[in-house]
Formats: C-alpha cells, structure tokens, sequence
C-alpha cells in the first residue's frame, strides 16, 4: 500500500499517517461543503434566463469533484478546490445582471480565464509572481487569510451581521443559530485544546447533532439522483470573444482568480511548513495548474471559477499535508452528487466555529514579521487588515504589493525590490485607476 500511495499522493510512511489525511479530508470537505448549496442559490437569479438551480448544483460538484482530484493526484496537495465564493457572486450579478451579458457569455469568459491561467502556469510566470512577494508579505498573507476565515466563520454562524451604520455589528446572541454557533464553538476549543484527534471534525458532527432537537439542522432525506447538466453543458458564446466587454470581464475574473488563489496557495502553504528556507512554496507550479485544469472543466460544466478554497486551511490544521487529504475530499463531492440532502444538512452553525478556530490556527506567522521595520510591518499589516474588511484576499494582496513598492522606493530602499514585484505593483495601479 505505501508504494502506490507514495506515487499516488506524495504520502511518506515516516511523516504521514492515512488516518491523519483522511480525517483531514473530511474536516476540508465538511467547511467547504456549503458551496454545494450556495452556488446554485445565487445562480438561482439567473435560472429565469434559463439557467436551472438544480444544473448548477451537479456543475458545482463535478467542478470541485475534477479539480480536486487533479490537486490530488497531478499536485499531491491536501488543497481543495469548488467554484469560488465572490467569483460566483461576480458572474451572476456583476457581468449578467449588471452589464446585462447572458450567461453563455460569462461562462464562455471563465474559460478563457482557465485557458489563459494554463498558459501562464505553462510558461511559469504565475510562479514567477509567487516567487517575488517579500516573505513579509508571504507571512502577512497567511495571518491576513486567518483573519479572514474567522470573519467568514463569524458571518456564517450570524454571531457578526450587517448594519448600516456601522457596516457590522454583533447578532442576536439570543437566536438558535447563534446560541448553536457558541455551544459549537466551545465544544471545538476544548476538544483541540485537550489535543483530540479529529477535534475540528468531530467539532462539525457534535454540533450539528445538538442542531436536531433546536431544529437548526434539518434532514430532507438521505439518497438523492444528481440532476443532468445538459442544459448548461458547454453552453459558450463565441461571437464576441474578440469585444472589448469580453477582456474586460476576463482580465477582471483573471485578477481576482490568480491573487485569490496565490493567497490561498501561499498562506496555508507557509502554514503547514510546506516552504522551502527562502520562502519558496514547494509544487506551486502544479497546483496552480491543478487550479487552472479545473477552472477549463468547470466552464464546460456550466458554473464560475473554481479556485483553491481557503477552508482546505481546516484539514491542514488536522495535520493534512499529501494528495491523499484532497483526494479524501474529492471522493466526498462524488458522493455528495447521490447524497446532497444530507450532506446540505449540515448547517453553517456548525461549521462557522471551526472557521473561527482555523483562523487562530492560522495567526502564528505574524511572529515572522519585523515589526520593528517599518517597510517590512507597514505593507504587512494592510495586507493582513484588508483581506477581512475588504472581503478579498485578492484586494488585500494587491494593496499590500504596492504598498510594499512605494514604501520602500521613496523609503530609499530600492535594493530590497525586485523588478517582478515592481512590474506587478504597477500593473495593479493600473487595474484601480481604469478598472
């Protein structure tokens, strides 16, 4: 068994155990499942428009389902991969309903986003980019993307709601859901303080059985059989893919896409140990052309970009580190597509805690950070603030490069850039002055 996993997955007898990768693939899986039920909720404003919810739920799947065995086998990385949240919300309202593009049109532009990303992956420039970001900034990511998962967790479990006056404020404690969200987060804290294995897992479950008798979590069945996608199924617009509405949408979706995912990539990566002693990130080529691959299937699917999900930080936290881990939470969104209603059971008061704890996980690289450099502490923490306030890790990169770039070029510490970093700083002034 150790040979065929050692080839399969990157799995090493002497550092990984398979009940390790498992589990941590189905902590993954479970903290990133709710994109089964969202995705088609807000593809649901399309379905008039002839796009069904149904379809999009089978897309979904089978979009998450392919990248992610590909990071699994292709990459060996315990990263898992789905339609990203923001890209689907961009998609839908932003280019359909917004610019009043149809929805062949937006799809026929996701795959040219994936084709373009396989180029520069191909041609190595997206490494190229990861390669140059200030190790600084690889640490402020990974704290900034921790701030940003206990955020979404927060959210998620209505512990933090909307307010117009203060733009967030806390909920109502009060509620079931949140009353669940606290029991389930004190269950998980214990659980991972008193060291237990499976703590953030076993977190999940617990609390989502409590959720039965407060009638939070809600079973509508177990087996279901997964809708076709025929109706969605490689359903392009060719005609204007030489428009200058079609590169904007693209160079948009393709921004947000790449620093989504470098983010994601770099953070957890720095996280888990899995760089090398100049920062570099270990097989960034092949996950981020794992993250490609799935983008291309997932147009032809019929959904919106997939991208590398920052909840794959709670399987790492469980000790996930081989292809085995995503290969656990590929084969979970193949049975997802045969038993939806109750995996969709699950509800986010359960999983919105562990989100919390995983960002704490997620803090300790900001001890790497000089803050007594303050060209090297000042880039470091916009970027880390802006990822949760701005609601994008890809804002939150973008800002923290050029902040880096002319911090430390009129600081008089030009030596310290490099031209890659130089080049991406303007690229992005660019982007915010015309797009």
């Amino acid at each position: 068994m150790s040979p065929f996993l050692a080839k399969a997955f990157g799995f090493d007898n002497s550092k990984h155990k398979v009940r390790t990768e498992i589990v941590a693939g189905l902590t993954t899986f479970l903290t990133m499942a709710y994109i089964l039920a969202v995705n088609p909720s807000i593809f649901g404003a399309l379905e008039g428009q002839g796009m069904p919810t149904n379809a999009v739920f089978t897309a979904t799947a089978l979009a998450a389902l392919v990248g992610t065995f590909v990071m699994a086998l292709y990459a060996k990385k315990p990263f898992g991969l789905a339609p990203g949240m923001g890209l689907n919300a961009f998609f839908v309202y932003t280019v359909c309903l917004g610019m009043g593009c149809s929805w062949q049109f937006a799809l026929t532009a996701v795959f040219l986003e994936g084709v373009i990303f396989i180029l520069l992956t191909v041609t190595n420039i997206r490494s190229l980019i990861v390669d140059a970001i200030p190790v600084s900034l690889k640490n402020a990511i990974g704290v900034g993307i921790g701030l940003y998962i206990a955020f979404i967790g927060l959210r998620n479990a209505g512990f933090i709601v909307n307010n117009e006056s203060t733009s967030v404020a806390l909920g109502e404690l009060g509620s079931p859901e949140v009353l669940l969200a606290i029991i389930g987060f004190f269950i998980t804290s214990i659980l991972v303080v008193l060291k237990v294995r499976g703590s953030l897992l076993i977190g999940i479950l617990v609390t989502s059985l409590i959720g039965i008798p407060m009638g939070i979590t809600k079973f509508s069945g177990v087996v279901s059989a997964p809708p076709s996608i025929d109706p969605i199924f490689c359903q392009f617009e060719w005609g204007q893919i030489l428009s200058w509405k079609m590169l904007g949408v693209v160079i948009t979706f393709l921004f947000i896409d790449m620093f989504d995912t470098i983010g994601t990539v770099v953070g957890v990566s720095v996280k888990s140990g899995m760089v090398d002693k100049e920062g570099k990130v270990e097989g960034i080529g092949k996950m981020l052309m794992a993250d490609s691959i799935a983008t291309v299937a997932g147009a032809c699917f019929g959904t919106s970009t997939t991208t590398t999900y920052i909840e794959s930080a709670a399987g790492v936290a469980e000790g996930g580190r081989t292809g085995l881990t995503s290969f656990t939470v590929a084969v979970l969104f193949l049975l997802a597509l045969f038993f939806s209603p109750l995996f969709l059971a699950i509800p986010s008061a359960a999983t919105g805690p562990v989100l919390v704890i995983v960002g704490v996980m997620m803090m300790s690289p900001v001890v790497n950070i000089d803050w007594n450099d303050y060209s090297e502490a000042i880039p470091a923490l916009v970027t880390m603030l802006l990822m949760p306030l701005a609601y994008s890790i890809s804002e939150g990169i973008l800002l923290g490069i050029i902040s880096y770039v002319v911090i430390n070029l009129c600081g008089g510490k030009i030596k310290k850039l490099n031209p890659t970093i130089c080049v991406l700083a303007v690229l992005f002034l660019c982007k915010y002055i015309f797009m």
